[in-house]
C-alpha cells in the first residue's frame, strides 16, 4: 500500500507529543534565503573563536548535503523555563549572587532530546519500513532557528531566538528524514517596532535586529570563548556567570510563557541563586561532582574560575570577597590569576571610591 503521508505527518506529531514535546512543525530543506545572511556573518568576524562556524560554511543552510537524501526536517520544541526557580531577575540584582542561564540551571538537554528523537526515527521506520534519517540536538551544523520558522514553531525574533507567543524558553530540535511529508506553514512575526531586546542587552551584542555579534554576546564570552575576556567588556557582563538571558527576560510575548513540565530541568544544587563566594571555592573535584550531567560542565572548572572571578570583581567589596579572591591569586592557571587581580584591582578602587565619597560628605557636614 502506498505511504498516506498527510496521515503519517498527523501520526507523527502525535508522537512527539506522546514523547514529552511541546510542539512539532515540518518544513522543507530550503535555506537558500539565509545563506547570504550568514555568508555576511562570518564574513564579517561575528562568530568569533567558533572557528566551526566558518569550516562549516554554508553547509549549514543545505541540510540536503549534511544528510544525503534529506527531504524535509521535523523541528521539535521543549520548553525549560525551569519550575520553582527563584526569579531571574532578582539575581542579577544581587550582586553577590550568580546568574546562571535559567537553560543550564538543572540537567542537560542534549542527550534527553537526542533520545527522545532516536525513539521517534523507530516510530517512523516501524510505521512505514527504514527511512533515511538523522537527529540533531546542537550536534551539527543545523540552522535550526530558520528551519523551526520555515515550519511555523515560530518566527525569528530582532534578538536571533526563536520566538512565540508563549515566548522563546524553549530548545530546538530536528530529526532529518527521507520522506516527502506535506509541509507546514510558517506564521507571521509578531515583533513589531518593539526593540526591548536590543535596548536590553548588557554589552550591546544585537548590533542590529536580527543580528547578534557573537564577540560581544555574553553567552559566547562565558561559554564559547576560552580566552581572557576584553577587558572593555567585563565591567558589563555583571554577575552573569554561565550564558545570558536579558534579552529573553525583555521580551513582552515571555510574559505568556508557563514553566516547564521536565522535572529534569528544576534547579539542582541551587543553581537558580547561588553565592558566588561559595562557587568560586569549589576545586575541580567538586565542580565535576556538583555539575555532573549539567551543561556547564563543560566548560571547564579553569573557565568557570574565569567568569566568577569578573562576578566578584563586577560585586559588592565585601572582606569575603576580597578574602576569596585573595586565596585564588597563586592558583595554577595564567588565566584565572589574570582575572583574579583585575577583579581584585577592581574591588580595591570601588572601596577606594567608597572612602571618597564618605570623605566628601563628611567635609560637606562639617562646612
Amino acid at each position: 500500500m502506498p505511504t498516506d503521508y498527510t496521515d503519517l505527518a498527523r501520526r507523527i506529531k502525535g508522537w512527539t507529543r506522546e514523547l514529552g514535546f511541546n510542539d512539532c512543525a515540518i518544513a522543507d530543506t530550503d535555506l537558500a534565503a539565509e545563506e547570504p545572511r550568514l555568508t555576511r556573518w562570518l564574513e564579517q568576524g561575528c562568530h568569533g573563536g567558533m572557528g566551526y562556524m566558518a569550516r562549516h560554511g554554508l553547509t549549514r543552510a543545505r541540510p540536503a548535503e549534511l544528510q544525503p537524501g534529506t527531504l524535509r526536517v521535523v523541528s521539535v520544541r521543549l520548553d525549560y523555563l525551569p519550575a520553582g526557580a527563584v526569579p531571574l531577575g532578582l539575581v542579577l540584582r544581587d550582586g553577590e549572587r550568580a546568574a546562571v542561564a535559567r537553560y543550564a540551571v538543572g540537567r542537560d538537554y542534549h542527550k534527553l532530546m537526542r533520545r527522545r528523537l532516536a525513539q521517534l526515527a523507530r516510530r517512523i521506520e516501524e510505521a512505514v519500513g527504514p527511512v533515511g534519517s538523522r537527529p540533531f540536538v546542537d550536534s551539527a551544523p543545523v540552522l535550526e532557528k530558520p528551519l523551526g520558522a520555515k515550519g511555523g514553531l515560530g518566527w525569528v525574533g530582532k534578538h536571533s531566538n526563536l520566538l512565540a507567543r508563549d515566548g522563546s524558553w524553549f530548545f530546538l530540535g530536528e530529526l532529518f528524514v527521507a520522506l516527502p511529508l506535506p509541509v507546514d506553514a510558517p506564521v507571521d512575526p509578531h515583533c513589531g517596532h518593539c526593540t526591548a531586546c536590543i535596548e536590553r542587552c548588557p554589552t550591546a551584542a544585537i548590533v542590529e535586529p536580527y543580528k547578534v555579534d557573537a564577540r560581544r554576546c555574553i553567552s559566547y564570552l562565558t561559554i564559547e570563548h576560552f580566552g581572557p575576556i576584553p577587558l572593555e567588556l567585563r565591567p558589563l557582563i555583571g554577575n552573569r556567570v554561565y550564558g545570558c538571558d536579558d534579552c529573553q527576560l525583555a521580551c513582552p510575548w515571555n510574559r505568556f510563557a508557563t514553566p516547564s513540565r521536565e522535572a529534569g530541568f528544576a534547579p539542582r544544587h541551587g543553581l537558580d541563586a547561588p553565592r558566588l563566594v561559595e562557587l568560586f571555592a569549589w576545586d575541580e573535584a567538586t565542580f565535576l561532582k556538583n555539575l555532573e550531567g549539567s551543561p556547564i560542565r563543560r566548560i571547564g572548572h579553569e573557565r568557570w574560575l574565569r567568569n566568577l572571578a569578573v562576578a566578584l570583581g563586577n560585586g559588592p567589596a565585601t572582606a569575603e570577597a576580597r578574602a576569596a579572591l585573595t586565596a585564588r591569586t597563586g592558583h595554577p592557571s595564567e588565566l584565572v590569576r589574570e582575572h583574579v587581580a583585575w577583579a581584585i584591582a577592581r574591588l580595591h578602587s570601588g572601596l577606594d571610591d567608597q572612602r571618597g565619597e564618605r570623605k566628601g560628605a563628611e567635609n560637606a557636614e562639617k562646612k
